[in-house]
């Protein structure tokens, strides 16, 4: 099975066909997709500027997905690393009991649903790289109360999302599943209480 890598050159090859070139562009959402695959397509098409649906889209404004998802996915390779050599300190140190932060990034290694949308036609508009930035700011700086993409703060909590884990607060402008770890007690409860409003 190809690496991110190597789908990415095949995007960028002349040689193939503008359709060609757009399956490898997919193909690269299976290695990588901060939003979930069909959420990172639908943001990628909209900042390049081609449908979703569009089988062969000019090969120019492929390569500018390309170019956002690359740059999106260098910031998340340098936090990984971080974070791996954080951990291995704390383990040198005698700290082996992973906390909340690390059974989140456990499940976000490789940085697939790193913010997910569950509704793949809802996401933040910014540009990938800026968003992961921020989440990583928030992971960095602690607990708040708002959305770490774009500081709002009415989160609903929905049930059943397509997305381990299956319940998590939602952010009602951005649409990302923000991250147990970058949110206080009170936050988390205000969003359920959103979820009670709304059921009632």
């Amino acid at each position: 099975m190809a690496g991110f890598r190597s789908l990415a050159r095949q995007v960028r090859d002349p040689r193939w066909s503008p359709t060609q070139r757009r399956t490898y562009l997919r193909r690269c959402l299976e290695r990588f997709a901060p939003y979930g695959h069909r959420a990172t397509w639908d943001h990628l098409c909209a900042r390049a500027g081609f449908a979703p649906q569009d089988r062969e889209p000019d090969p120019a404004r492929l390569l500018s997905a390309l170019a956002e998802l690359e740059e999106a996915r260098a910031v998340w390779l340098a936090y990984e690393r971080e974070f791996a050599a954080r951990r291995k300190e704390e383990k040198f140190s005698g700290i082996r009991q992973p906390g909340a932060l690390d059974d989140w990034h456990r499940r976000t290694w490789g940085g697939n649903g790193v913010a997910w949308c569950d509704d793949p036609l809802t996401h933040p508009s910014d540009r990938l790289a800026d968003v992961l930035r921020r989440i990583i700011t928030a992971i960095d700086a602690g607990a708040g109360r708002a959305c770490p993409v774009c500081a709002r703060e009415r989160l609903l909590w929905r049930d059943r999302l397509n997305h381990y884990p299956g319940a998590g607060p939602v952010c009602a402008h951005c649409g990302i599943v923000v991250p147990l770890p970058v949110l206080t007690g009170a936050a988390v409860a205000a969003a359920r209480g959103e979820l009670l409003v709304a059921a009632g």
